[in-house]
């Protein structure tokens, strides 16, 4: 992906497409939005969105790889608390839970972006994939370390958990959905020592 150049301005404007994007892709999906809305709300020309980005595809991308950073930072922030497993474990279903209840919650980036490009093939599918597997690894690493046993079957557990409070989240009511979540992190730690 482009990364602009030094200029402040291009950077700033790369920021401001990707700003855009991002706002209006998660908030009324990826297909209903044209590439002239985002530039016009972005305030810039047709040929500033095509220095910084090959086209809508590399920009969807670039919306992608924005939010697995930062649920990687998420994740990394609590891990960095240096609190016992099980509640590192527990302090990750809450900022899962927290994101459910914060104002303009759509659901998941990741599972919004599957459904509206299903080919695993295509690159957007792709990223999803990659994120996924990621988020996977990552959450069997955490259930390992709280003992939960078979960590594997514990991992996949919370991710299903997870998939499915933020389907939910953003249909019902989701102070009910977080708590939800938490009691069924709850029963996953069950599964090995707290």
């Amino acid at each position: 992906m482009s990364t602009g150049t030094a200029s402040g301005s291009t950077s700033e404007a790369r920021a401001r497409l990707l700003g855009t994007a991002t706002r209006i892709f998660y908030a009324e999906g990826i297909h209903s939005v044209g590439v002239d809305r985002i530039i016009a709300e972005a305030q810039v020309t047709r040929a500033t969105l095509y220095r910084h980005f090959k086209g809508k595809e590399e920009l969807i991308l670039a919306y992608l790889q924005q939010a697995d950073h930062g649920i990687r930072a998420q994740i990394a922030a609590v891990r960095a608390q240096g609190l016992p497993a099980a509640d590192t474990v527990r302090a990750v279903g809450r900022s899962i839970a927290d994101g459910i209840q914060s104002p303009g919650f759509r659901g998941c980036a990741f599972l919004n972006a599957a459904a509206e490009y299903p080919d695993p093939e295509h690159p957007v599918h792709r990223a999803v994939l990659a994120h996924r597997q990621w988020f996977l690894r990552t959450a069997t690493e955490l259930m390992a370390d709280a003992g939960c046993s078979p960590a594997d079957a514990a991992g996949r557990h919370f991710v299903m958990l997870r998939d499915g409070a933020m389907a939910a989240g953003c249909l019902s009511d989701p102070a009910l959905i977080g708590e939800t979540l938490l009691d069924g992190v709850e029963g996953i730690l069950r599964t090995g020592p707290a």
